[in-house]
């Protein structure tokens, strides 16, 4: 008996054996591969685990004020690690008010980008299947949204009301709802005329089974990596309404509210401000590598470019 032995495997293809556990190896090997994806990675995993953990373990500390430890420079140890960033014009700890203040940011921005992701995902889907008098409708109900600046539609809204971290996300979902709903709207209107979608109408099978079964895991990808980005913009967004007053109000704490509460000594106590600022840069720029990452391991046709190495990558792409 003579075995067949498989050629060697082109990059981005699956081997046949094995395919789900072949498949979870190829993805942490895409991600091992790039080491900026990796970097990005930890940082979001530290701060996701920060905010989780760091109120439990450090909230009393980030509220303790100590009136002879005032404005304390960061990178001395002197009085415990804790005070490693420095000291407040209150005594408090830097340090620990930027991990408490992670739980507040990203239990903003990660439900604002949830909730706006499955409405518009759901509506762009079932506008683009149907096409016609609901898609015409639905994209001007984006355009009426979407021509309100997000911010300033914030500034309105939160003037008015009163500036809780409920209404931020509220108000911060709806405006960010066109943008999934124009992607999935326009994957959805391609993917209804294909032939296995075709197919699956002609044997009977109901819109919502297409819909979830044949539309939604092709369209995927593409809202996962636009609700990665646009995690980025919500955070830049309620960093900016806190800054301006209008967004986290104290006691409660946020990386936005910090740096506002920092500018005014920001010559004598740069650490209070600088710090907060950091942390929303690096775990902004962090979720923007993610998604450059994201956007090639999830599409068939570009996976091969993360099995290359960057220089290699860079000189197919010129070629290309």
């Amino acid at each position: 008996m003579s075995t067949t032995q498989a050629g060697p495997e082109r990059p981005g293809e699956t081997p046949a054996a094995g395919p789900a556990a072949v498949r979870r190896v190829t993805w942490w090997r895409l991600l091992l591969r790039d080491r900026f994806a990796c970097v990005a990675v930890v940082i979001l995993l530290v701060v996701a685990a920060c905010a989780l953990i760091g109120p439990i373990l450090l909230g009393d500390l980030a509220t303790r004020q100590n009136l002879r430890a005032v404005n304390r420079p960061p990178f001395s140890l002197d009085d415990g690690f804790a005070f490693l960033l420095g000291s407040d014009s209150l005594g408090r700890s830097v340090l620990a008010r930027l991990i408490v203040a992670s739980r507040t940011t990203l239990s903003v921005s990660v439900p604002a980008v949830l909730i706006s992701l499955v409405i518009g995902s759901v509506w762009g889907m079932w506008a683009g299947y149907h096409r016609g008098r609901r898609e015409n409708v639905s994209m001007r109900i984006a355009d009426v949204i979407l021509s309100f600046p997000s911010l300033l539609l914030a500034v309105v809204v939160l003037y008015v009301f009163s500036p809780s971290a409920m209404n931020i996300v509220l108000v911060l979902a709806v405006a960010r709802i066109p943008i999934y709903l124009r992607a999935a709207r326009a994957e959805s209107a391609e993917l209804q005329s294909r032939l296995f979608v075709d197919a699956a109408r002609t044997f009977g099978t109901g819109s919502w089974a297409i819909i979830g079964r044949h539309v939604a895991p092709t369209v995927l990808p593409t809202l996962f990596t636009v609700a990665t980005l646009d995690f980025c913009f919500v955070m830049l967004t309620e960093s900016s309404l806190s800054f301006l007053g209008i967004g986290i109000q104290p006691p409660d704490m946020s990386w936005g509210l910090m740096v506002a509460q920092g500018r005014q000594v920001l010559q004598s106590a740069w650490w209070i401000a600088v710090f907060p600022g950091l942390a929303i840069v690096v775990t902004t720029v962090s979720a923007t590598v993610l998604a450059s990452w994201a956007r090639l391991a999830m599409d068939p046709g570009q996976r091969w470019r993360l099995t290359l190495p960057r220089s290699r990558r860079k000189i197919k792409e010129v070629r290309a």
